[in-house]
């Protein structure tokens, strides 16, 4: 037998042995994905849903940030105090998901349906970098009121909550609440999903 033989019949049986390693593979892939057993569907009661909602604790779902001129004077015969403050503030508003308890929320099949408690401002506050005095003026026969300063930004944080509250902040707030949730228990699998609030 000559050399080119030799490696033409080399070559035969190293292709050869490929195909068949290649069929065995292949079979043992369309095997593994056919005859495996399929996941069971995942399955959640009451209680486990409950813990994942608590979980979440106070779902803050809106911030508004609003800027507002407090101005806050003392007259008195002897002479003024004043104070011209550009507040800078913020307004968070969510719903506590620790409210919610197991007769909130009812399961069947691929539905879920959950009533939320009434959403509410979580938090109020200025942002002190963003938020300046711009004019601070004292009587001449009046003392320095080192108060004063402080009664303007709680002033400030009183007027900016009540805009936010006059702007929709709960409303807002709830429908995002629903729509968050929503996406959620989408997410594990329930086609049906409806969230109620008072």
């Amino acid at each position: 037998m000559n050399e080119r033989s030799l490696v033409s019949l080399t070559s035969l049986g190293i292709g050869a042995l490929l195909v068949v390693l290649l069929a065995m593979l292949a079979g043992g892939l369309l095997a593994d994905k056919w005859f495996r057993p399929s996941p069971a569907p995942r399955t959640y009661n009451t209680a486990t849903i409950l813990q994942q909602i608590q979980s979440l604790s106070d779902l803050v779902t809106v911030k508004y940030v609003m800027e507002k001129v407090v101005i806050v004077e003392d007259a008195k015969w002897y002479g003024e105090s004043r104070v011209l403050l550009v507040a800078h503030g913020i307004v968070k508003a969510g719903v506590d998901l620790r409210q919610i308890n197991a007769t909130h929320i009812q399961l069947a099949d691929n539905k879920i349906e959950i009533q939320i408690p009434p959403a509410r401002i979580t938090d109020a506050y200025l942002d002190d970098r963003r938020t300046e005095i711009i004019e601070r003026s004292t009587g001449i026969l009046r003392q320095f009121d080192k108060d004063f300063e402080q009664n303007a930004r709680r002033m400030a944080v009183a007027d900016i909550r009540s805009a936010a509250m006059s702007g929709g902040i709960i409303n807002d707030a709830t429908t995002r609440s629903k729509e968050l949730l929503v996406h959620l228990f989408q997410q594990l699998g329930y086609k049906t999903v409806a969230v109620k609030s008072p």
